[in-house]
């Protein structure tokens, strides 16, 4: 079995030489690689949205590929398109950028729903279908997303479909007066990205995607999740509620912060601490709650309160062995 914790140190600590002073948002991302998810990052420009999903692309010894994302693109120049090779008397297709293994998908807000239509088979199914014939993506697979919540001219709103496949929600946030002076000494000669290499290879990022299936997860902790998850729908300010895929994440998710501290057991710790990211962007607020300035992530809070948390032993019976 890899050894996830010295795997994800790894990855978090040539991922802080670019972005600094956020190690939370830097651990998030790691999560998502574990879980092979799709990590959704949303903040004001500047802050580094960018910078972090080039960063683990260096990182990472991965094919990376770039889609800015435009108001007249199409789902083709996604997707990729058929074309007519005249000297061999037959179709040939040229990949899009969609078909790589670590996608930027930069301002994928600015894409019309038809072109964001484009990314929901091969976020969810790991495939792009074009003229009829299916091409399955290269492993591993992530897409990271970026987008403004601050502009509205031009932009269009991600469907509910397209934001529920998205396993994480990550906001990075201004950074200290501290932080921000090392940002200045780190940058003046010349940028850290460019001295980026890759720290972990393919093979050990499968293996541990793999390995952190095998996180014990208690009969316990699943029905804390569920229970939690099912909260966010009975609530009277939320409109639309997490998805039963909301579950399936949190308790991936789960699985893979317990690796990453070194243990082989998923505690409630973990799902609380990931209830935000895993689940307030999957949920609509009502209107009337809008106007009451009510957030997503103040549901979460409210579900993550009024849940009891289970008790017991959350061990699974080969870590009670060890623990004798």
């Amino acid at each position: 079995m890899t050894d996830i914790k010295a795997f994800s140190e790894q990855v978090i600590g040539n991922l802080g030489k670019v972005i600094v002073g956020k190690q939370q948002s830097i651990e998030l991302i790691v999560i998502g690689l574990l879980c092979q998810g799709h990590v959704l990052i949303e903040d004001v420009p500047g802050v580094g949205k960018t910078m972090l999903a080039r960063s683990l692309a260096r990182s990472l010894d991965c094919s990376f590929n770039r889609i800015q994302f435009t108001p007249d693109m199409l789902p083709s120049d996604v997707t990729g398109v058929s074309i007519y090779n005249q000297q061999k008397n037959k179709f040939e297709f040229r990949p899009g950028p969609i078909i790589g293994q670590i996608v930027l998908a930069d301002e994928i807000n600015r894409a019309t729903p038809k072109t964001q239509a484009a990314l929901l088979e091969a976020m969810e199914e790991r495939q792009v279908t074009v003229d009829g014939v299916t091409h399955v993506l290269p492993k591993p697979f992530m897409v990271l997303a970026t987008q403004n919540p601050i502009e509205y001219e031009g932009t269009f709103p991600l469907p509910e479909a397209q934001l529920d496949r998205f396993l994480l929600r990550v906001r990075l946030g201004y950074p200290s007066i501290s932080d921000e002076i090392r940002v200045l000494d780190d940058q003046q000669i010349q940028h850290p990205l460019e001295t980026l290499t890759p720290v972990v290879k393919l093979k050990e990022i499968l293996q541990a995607a793999e390995d952190v299936k095998r996180i014990y997860v208690s009969p316990a902790v699943k029905r804390y999740i569920v229970e939690l998850t099912t909260r966010t729908r009975q609530s009277e300010d939320v409109y639309l509620g997490a998805s039963p895929r909301g579950s399936l994440s949190l308790s991936r998710a789960g699985q893979a912060r317990a690796a990453m501290m070194g243990r082989d057991y998923v505690l409630p710790d973990d799902i609380q601490a990931l209830a935000i990211p895993v689940l307030a962007h999957r949920i609509i607020v009502s209107p009337a709650a809008r106007l009451r300035d009510l957030s997503s992530e103040r549901i979460v809070k409210e579900a993550i309160q009024a849940t009891s948390v289970p008790g017991g032993e959350f061990y699974s019976e080969a870590a009670k062995k060890k623990t004798k």
